[in-house]
């Protein structure tokens, strides 16, 4: 049993509030280890410590800045699979799956190298009587993370590099159901050449959170994960006079056309409904054919499909997906599966029953995956994030009828549409209301230059994550006017400056 507590100062920090939650190995359905919950005071402590390095790590080069992200991104790929492995026994998904994960959050590091360029700002000289004018991006100061337990490294990664290369310095909550792979980070870019108190970790529940978004000396907060802890913490933080991102859930929608190539839907809809046992803000959870021919056609595809998924341990490179994160968890979807059928919707293939019988995993958080057909907007399984291995379908009957489902849905994260119409794909990419949207993709989450966020009650905040987005939002923008002394004098001047001479 493995105890996991902070990294504050660039040390190792065993917890002091005497509170501790569990952490379970997913694929065997037992406790392996615990984590140290901090009090409101070591919360602070983290704080603390990274105020006190922000004036040095601010004031040091964006090229020497940039060199610790180099040499973070070669770490990352040293460690890759060390992470992943990590990853996958707290978490639960596949190996394969894992690795990606890492993958996709050193990407945002690879583009962070190029902090020296993305800070530069905008000179105009001469713009009046020998005044010249520029702008300079500065940090803003302590700035907090706090992460969800479905991408435990890619995440931090998407936050934190975007942060410390733009001169912050930067606490992380992670979730606490799998903490080790955030504290394996905080050991990483102590190898890159990051100074003490830069990069920190606290582990911890409600009171950390209360405490990162009610401190003072914390200048921004950015948080993943469900629609209403999101709203909680963007109206928590910004009511304390913070700049925040609050990323929530999602219902994402794939619109299956009638000229579609349903091979490659079902291909699709396979791997971005059931992967990572659905555990995504962006796996597709609903599909949207259009037309009675499409959506049986479509069903009939994917039903033995469904029903052949490969479900096995974490570790197992055979297995498509992997157990969920608790057992709380499998309880609520199990629950949402329920309602779906109570509710009137179809059950084409039923995955609560689901055993997985390899000696030593029988107690695991397995599901099998769901189909469920003939679902209507007005339940509430669909109105819902489930978050779960499952996919439901919503017939439409016209083009118009489709767009419509995403559009009005309470959720805006992600969307797709999979058709071989050039207008059809431009009409829906250009109208319907969400945030993210995929032409012949199923899952459109943008590489690192360019930007991640949803719509509606998917993304609370004004500035989205990573790209260009991540450092308008982690810095603040200088404006200087100046003039030299030429020795001419003219006066004083008691109206406003127009510059026209």
């Amino acid at each position: 049993m493995y105890e996991r507590h902070h990294y504050i100062a660039g040390k190792d920090v065993e917890g002091t509030s005497g509170r501790f939650g569990p952490i379970f190995n997913p694929s065997i359905g037992q406790q392996q280890g615990k984590v140290a919950l901090a009090s409101k005071a070591e919360v602070e402590s983290a704080i603390a410590a990274a105020e006190a390095a922000f004036p040095a790590w601010s004031g040091t080069s964006v090229v020497k800045r940039a060199r610790v992200l180099q040499n973070l991104v070669q770490i990352l790929y040293r460690e890759k699979d060390a992470l992943a492995e990590a990853l996958s026994m707290e978490h639960g998904k596949v190996f394969s799956d894992a690795q990606g994960d890492v993958q996709r959050g050193l990407k945002v590091a690879e583009f962070a190298q190029g902090i020296p360029h993305l800070l530069k700002g905008e000179y105009s000289d001469n713009v009046g009587g020998g005044i010249d004018m520029y702008s300079m991006r500065k940090p803003l100061g302590v700035v907090a993370g706090i992460t969800p337990f479905n991408f435990p490294a890619m995440i931090p990664l998407w936050m934190s590099c975007m942060a410390i290369a733009c001169g912050n310095t930067y606490v992380l909550k992670p979730s606490e159901k799998d903490p080790s792979v955030p504290m394996m980070l905080a050991k990483l870019w102590a190898e890159a050449g990051l100074p003490d108190g830069v990069f920190n970790v606290i582990n911890g529940d409600k009171e950390a959170v209360d405490t990162i978004c009610t401190d003072p000396r914390v200048k921004a907060v950015s948080f993943v994960g469900s629609t209403p802890i999101a709203q909680y913490v963007y109206s928590t933080a910004t009511a304390h006079g913070k700049r925040c991102q609050a990323m929530g859930g999602a219902k994402n929608h794939m619109v299956v056309m009638p000229d579609a190539d349903l091979d490659q839907v079902a291909d699709a809809l396979i791997g971005a409904a059931y992967g990572s046992a659905g555990e995504r803000c962006m796996a597709i959870s609903v599909a949207v054919p259009v037309g009675k021919q499409v959506a049986d056609k479509m069903v009939e595809m994917l039903t033995p499909r469904v029903e052949a998924l490969k479900v096995g341990h974490c570790m197992d490179m055979d297995a498509e997906l992997g157990p969920l994160v608790t057992a709380d968890h499998m309880a609520k979807v199990r629950g949402y599966l329920d309602l779906a059928e109570q509710e009137g919707s179809d059950v084409v293939v039923d995955g609560r029953n689901f055993k997985y019988n390899m000696q030593g995993y029988e107690d695991g958080y397995y599901l099998g995956g769901s189909l469920f057909d003939n679902v209507k907007p007005g339940m509430r399984s669909y109105r819902e994030e489930i978050f779960g291995p499952t996919l439901q379908i919503v017939r439409a009957e016209t083009f118009d009828d489709a767009i419509r489902l995403p559009t009005e849905h309470e959720f805006g994260n992600g969307t797709s549409i999979f058709t071989r119409d050039g207008d059809t794909a431009r009409a829906y990419a250009n109208n319907v209301e969400v945030g993210m949207v995929g032409v012949n993709v199923p899952i459109p989450v943008p590489l690192a230059f360019h930007t991640f966020g949803g719509w509606k009650s998917s993304a609370f905040g004004d500035i989205n994550q990573h790209g260009m987005e991540g450092v308008r939002f982690y810095t603040k923008t200088k404006t200087v006017t100046q003039r030299w002394p030429t020795g001419i004098r003219s006066g004083a001047e008691f109206v406003i400056p127009t510059l026209n001479s």
